[in-house]
């Protein structure tokens, strides 16, 4: 005959502090991720999964998420059925808000400018979930997209070139459910918003292109922003974001920054 084991996690706090969020992280796990016009991509994801715990209990059941996870990969909807994990984490973990966060790299084919030959190019991507057991529901689609940007000021100052650098656009946002938003349209749409795409691979042909068509086209920090920002405010699915750029300076020894963030829902 065998003790009953002690359930710690439920044992009572008397600390009166309700931990915001508390889970695991770094959890590895292949993710199913929808493509547009083309079958699934699977992935390997790294995944954080946290619940919101009352001030008077211990613990939560890490286990738990675990077991959640290893349900959803054997139903083969890890990646799509984002709010039907929340609610199960809310049931079993008996909490009022659960989230879960996917991050991953996405492959795209990109075709060269000129040469049109073709190549994978990796982006990071996350899905995140957050779930109330009110009902309220929040999806955000996140990516990082690697561009060129040319300065202005080196341009209009310089007798001949202008120096240029690879930024980063980390952009996350909120859509409603009817109307998606897929990652290739999202990586297109930041894309034209900079001086250049960049691309895996470029002939010498392609390279011409790029660097001509960076030069006619040069952007601050700033101005790449306010064109990203633009684009989403109209954009009728979407309804919030935030948008955060990084230019690694070729020529200092720091890098230019902007940020913005809006939520269309609360401005109407």
């Amino acid at each position: 005959m065998t003790n009953k084991l002690s359930d710690i996690q439920n044992m009572s706090d008397t600390r009166g502090i309700e931990i915001q969020k508390v889970g695991v992280k770094d959890v590895e796990v292949p993710l199913s991720v929808q493509r547009k016009n083309a079958d699934n991509q699977i992935v390997s994801a790294k995944a954080r999964l946290s619940v919101s715990l009352p001030h008077n209990y211990k613990g939560t059941h890490m286990s738990r998420f675990i077991e959640i996870l290893s349900d959803w990969e054997d139903k083969n909807l890890l990646g799509i059925d984002i709010r039907g994990c929340l609610v199960e984490m809310i049931n079993k973990l008996k909490a009022q808000k659960a989230e879960v966060k996917f991050e991953f790299k996405y492959f795209i084919e990109k075709t060269a400018p000129v040469s049109k030959m073709k190549s994978l190019m990796g982006y990071d991507c996350s899905f995140k979930g957050v779930y109330k057991n009110n009902g309220d529901y929040r999806f955000i689609l996140g990516v990082k997209v690697p561009v060129t940007t040319l300065c202005p000021c080196s341009k209009e100052i310089s007798d001949y070139g202008a120096h240029n650098q690879r930024a980063i656009i980390s952009a996350n946002i909120s859509y409603d459910e009817s109307n998606i938003i897929w990652l290739e349209d999202l990586i297109d749409m930041i894309e034209s918003c900079a001086s250049s795409p960049v691309y895996p691979l470029l002939k010498r042909q392609d390279e011409k292109f790029v660097t001509e068509h960076a030069y006619d086209n040069p952007k601050f920090v700033e101005d790449v922003l306010r064109d990203v920002v633009l684009k989403f405010r109209k954009h009728d699915g979407i309804n919030w974001f935030e948008v955060e750029i990084e230019s690694i300076e070729s020529i200092h020894n720091h890098s230019a920054w902007a940020y913005q963030k809006e939520d269309k829902l609360s401005a109407e």
